[in-house]
């Protein structure tokens, strides 16, 4: 589209004369002619190089949001169950690829909310909590390494234990032991596959822990 726009008066006589007798006067040279046919092709190299450059913006900018959508969704973080791996506020980034093992974060939907917890075991694990808080799988305590000292607890646990985790579920704590909510309660239990959004892969803000939210077994 043009930066300038024309309009003609309506009604106002247009004249034209005649050039007065003689040789023509202020006529443009040749090389004033050369520079300013350059002078234009430079103008439609420039617009065509800014349609180019708008048209691949928006393309990556669609890519984007498709990718965001379909593979790699983001998350606010909300509440402090997951404290302090993931805090009020953290924004996070999760994948939709792969299976999920044993200390994966993961978000998940619950009551037409999005969760976030700590995946402790898979389909057919026997999961085992002891009064301190130490985790057990399949009769091997976990070392559960991106816990801080003394965040272990038994917590909200009125399940049966040890428990076997049903098929297509995953046993899921919050690294809040002794606050969260989670599989150890019978309120929640466990999560069906079908419930898990993605794997928590990385944090985008704040910037100052930008990176992995947090380590596995």
């Amino acid at each position: 589209m043009s930066a300038f726009s024309t309009a003609t008066a309506l009604g106002t006589p247009v004249t034209v004369s005649r050039a007065s007798q003689g040789a023509p006067r202020n006529l443009p040279t040749t090389q004033q002619v050369d520079r300013e046919l350059a002078r234009e092709r430079r103008k439609r190299s420039r617009g065509a190089t800014t349609r180019r450059t708008v048209a691949i913006l928006l393309t990556v900018f669609a890519v984007t949001v498709l990718v965001s959508q379909l593979a790699l969704p983001m998350f606010r973080i909300y509440g402090t169950s997951m404290e302090p791996t993931l805090q009020e506020a953290d924004i996070v980034v999760a994948s939709k690829l792969g299976d999920f093992a044993t200390g994966d974060l993961v978000a998940f939907s619950y009551n037409n909310q999005l969760l976030a917890k700590r995946v402790i075991a898979g389909p057919g694990d026997w999961v085992d909590v002891a009064s301190d808080g130490t985790v057990s799988v399949n009769g091997v305590e976990l070392a559960e390494d991106y816990l801080p000292a003394g965040e272990k607890a038994l917590g909200t646990c009125d399940i049966t234990l040890p428990y076997q985790v049903p098929e297509n579920c995953y046993f899921v704590m919050g690294d809040h032991r002794a606050t969260s909510i989670d599989s150890r309660s019978k309120q929640m239990g466990c999560i069906n596959k079908e419930q898990v959004v993605g794997r928590l892969v990385w944090r985008l803000w704040p910037f100052d822990r930008l990176g992995a939210p947090g380590g596995s077994s």
